[in-house]
C-alpha cells in the first residue's frame, strides 16, 4: 500500500485549466505560499487533529452552494443554516494563514485559495493523501442566498437525493459522491443526527446523549482521527452513524465503489484526490476581488488602521505608525500647537509594538530602512487593481 504522505495524485494535475485555474498560478506573485500555509496548518493542526474534519467542512461548505469563492466566511453565510455549526477555530485558521501570506506576498492570494490549499494540507498531515491542487480563485463579494445555502446535501439524504444533489453541481460520477462522503473519516456529528434505527445506531445515539453538552459522535468509529479508509469498512459492517453514509454500503449504485474503498486505501486515496480538485474547480461568481481580511469584502475594509493590520506584520505597522506622529508632530510645531501633538494612530498592543519601537528609538537607521518596505506594501494594498474572474 502507498505511503499517504507521499502519494501524488496524477489524477489531479489532470484537472488543470477547470475554471481558468492552473498549478503555477502564484508561481511568480507568491512562490513560498504553500511552505506558509502548510506551516501554519501544521502548527495549528498539533494543538487541535479535530481541525482536519473543520476544514473539510468548511471547503465543502464554501464549494457547492456557489463556486469556491469564500463565501462561507462572509457574514450572512457563515451562520445561516447547517454552516451555525462550522469549527470557529478552523474559520479562523483561514484567516490567519491569510495574514500571514499577505504579509509576504502582498495581497495576491485569495481567501479561496486559502481554503483549498489548507483543507489539501490537513487532510495530508492527518494520513491522508498529497496531492496538486490548482489555483488562482477569487473571493466572492456577497454570500450565497438562502436558496444556494439550501443545496447542502442534509444526513438524512437517501442516495438517489445524494447522487441528484452532486450531478446538479457538476459531480455526476457516483465515485466522486463515494469518496467525498469519506471524508467523514475524520468528522463528527450531533447525537442527534446519529441514524438510531438498528440496535448499533441507536446504542451510539443513547451513549450520545448521556454525555456531557455538546458531546459529539465520530463518524468513523475505528480510527477517528486518522484520515483513512476504515470509515468504509464501517459502512461494510453496518456500523455508519449518519443514514446517508450507511445509505451508500446498501444503495448498488454505490456499494460496490464502498467495497473497493474498504479493500483498497490507495484506490480511495486517489478517487478522494480526484473529486477534491473537481469540487474545488467549481466557477464562482462572475465577479471577484482578493479580500484583505477573510471575514468581510474589501468595501468593509475602511479604515486606514484595518487596512494596514490586514496586509502587514508589526514591525511594518510600527514603522508607519512612527512616521505619521513624526508627520503630526511637525505640522503641528510649524502652526505653534503643542496639544494636539498627542493625536495619531492608536498604539499596538505593548506586547506587540514596544519592542519594535525600542529598537527604532534606539536605531534610527532600522526605521529608515522599514519604512519603504512598509509603504511599499501599504502601496501594494491599496494600488492593487481588481483581479478579473475567471
Amino acid at each position: 500500500m502507498a505511503t499517504a504522505a507521499a502519494l501524488l495524485v496524477a489524477a489531479a494535475a489532470g484537472a488543470v485549466g477547470a475554471g481558468g485555474l492552473s498549478l503555477d498560478f502564484h508561481a511568480a506573485s507568491c512562490p513560498q505560499l504553500e511552505g506558509i500555509v502548510r506551516g501554519v496548518v501544521q502548527a495549528a493542526r498539533a494543538k487541535d487533529v479535530q481541525l482536519t474534519a473543520g476544514l473539510l467542512r468548511i471547503f465543502f461548505h464554501d464549494c457547492l452552494p456557489q463556486g469556491c469563492d469564500a463565501s462561507i466566511l462572509l457574514d450572512g453565510e457563515k451562520s445561516n443554516g447547517p454552516n451555525s455549526s462550522l469549527q470557529p477555530r478552523a474559520l479562523q485558521l483561514i484567516e490567519d494563514v491569510r495574514a500571514k501570506v499577505h504579509a509576504a506576498c502582498g495581497p495576491t492570494v485569495s481567501c479561496a485559495d486559502i481554503i483549498v490549499l489548507a483543507t489539501r494540507d490537513a487532510v495530508s498531515l492527518a494520513g491522508g493523501p498529497s496531492f496538486q491542487v490548482p489555483l488562482g480563485r477569487t473571493d466572492s463579494l456577497r454570500p450565497a442566498s438562502d436558496g444556494e445555502i439550501g443545496t447542502l446535501p442534509s444526513p438524512f439524504f437517501d442516495v438517489s437525493t445524494l447522487l441528484d444533489t452532486f450531478r446538479s453541481k457538476g459531480l455526476g460520477d457516483p465515485a466522486d459522491l463515494v469518496a467525498l462522503s469519506g471524508g467523514h473519516t475524520v468528522g463528527k456529528a450531533s447525537c442527534s443526527f446519529i441514524r438510531a434505527n438498528d440496535d448499533f445506531s441507536r446504542g451510539l445515539a443513547a451513549n450520545c446523549s448521556a454525555g456531557r453538552p455538546g458531546t459529539k459522535q465520530s463518524l468513523d468509529v475505528i480510527t477517528p482521527d486518522a484520515f483513512d479508509n476504515r470509515y468504509f469498512v464501517a459502512l461494510r459492517k453496518t456500523q455508519g452513524v449518519l443514514f446517508s453514509d450507511q445509505g451508500l454500503a446498501r444503495d448498488q449504485r454505490t456499494s460496490g465503489i464502498v467495497s473497493e474503498f474498504a479493500n483498497n486505501q490507495s484506490a480511495f486515496f486517489r478517487q478522494f484526490a480526484k473529486s477534491m480538485v473537481k469540487l474545488g474547480s467549481i466557477k464562482g461568481a462572475a465577479a471577484g476581488e482578493i479580500r484583505r481580511n477573510c471575514f468581510r469584502p474589501n468595501n468593509r475594509v475602511n479604515n486606514l488602521r484595518d487596512i494596514v493590520t490586514a496586509l502587514i506584520d508589526d514591525t511594518a505597522i510600527v514603522a508607519l505608525t512612527r512616521a505619521v506622529a513624526l508627520v503630526v508632530a511637525l505640522r503641528n510645531r510649524q502652526a505653534g500647537g503643542a496639544a494636539c501633538s498627542r493625536v495619531g494612530p492608536p498604539p499596538l498592543p505593548p506586547r506587540r509594538g514596544r519592542g519594535i519601537v525600542g529598537d527604532f528609538a534606539n536605531d534610527q537607521q532600522r526605521f529608515f530602512s522599514q519604512f519603504p518596505a512598509s509603504m511599499m506594501k501599504l502601496s501594494q494594498l491599496i494600488k492593487a487593481p481588481p483581479r478579473r474572474q475567471v
